[in-house]
């Protein structure tokens, strides 16, 4: 190449990589901004307990209520079928069976109500740690889009330099070269 056409090379590629570096700076800001806003919610979801003690108080009358609706069900249909018959006999078996099913059934719902719980509370903290990530994370995919610098141009600019000091926005072709290394 010639020496104008060496010149014109950097001075393009200098000015692409101005470009470049002013987008970057926009979307920094833009992004601190908004990690700004994310965060008291990011921190909510990190710190969560899952769910308060007026709902866990909730879900366990409400589950247990279900549960035993069907055992008080069963009870009166047994009770009404001894005074039908007036034959009470196997009655007190019965209502004893029913009372052991019943703590059975009692127990499975509150062991799976603890378990809801928990996991609520794991999946709140989850998700925390998952916006924080996407918050901080480098979607690489979305850097390349928006540096739009393929590798080569940045090999072009350094043979172009010939080797020679590089000033202004030329200094970040360091750093722009290692990023570049990541999509190339």
């Amino acid at each position: 190449m010639s020496r104008g056409a060496d010149r014109t090379t950097r001075q393009l590629t200098d000015q692409q990589l101005g470009q470049q570096n002013q987008l970057i700076s926009q979307a920094d800001r833009t992004s601190s901004a908004d990690r700004s806003t994310l965060m008291p919610a990011i921190q909510s979801f990190l710190n969560s307990q899952g769910f308060t003690p007026q709902q866990q108080s909730a879900i366990t009358q409400q589950s247990m209520g279900v549960a035993n609706t069907a055992f008080d069900a069963l009870r009166e249909r047994a009770a009404n079928r001894a005074a039908a018959t007036n034959n009470s006999a196997g009655f007190g078996d019965l209502t004893a069976q029913l009372g052991r099913e019943q703590a059975q059934t009692d127990a499975s719902q509150a062991q799976q109500n603890q378990i809801a719980f928990a996991n609520q509370k794991l999946n709140n903290q989850l998700a925390g740690l998952s916006a924080l990530g996407e918050t901080y994370g480098i979607d690489t995919n979305l850097l390349g889009k928006a540096m739009g610098v393929p590798a080569e141009l940045l090999g072009v600019r350094q043979r172009a330099s010939d080797g020679s000091s590089i000033g202004g926005a030329g200094s970040l072709i360091g750093p722009l070269t290692s990023v570049a290394s990541m999509f190339g």
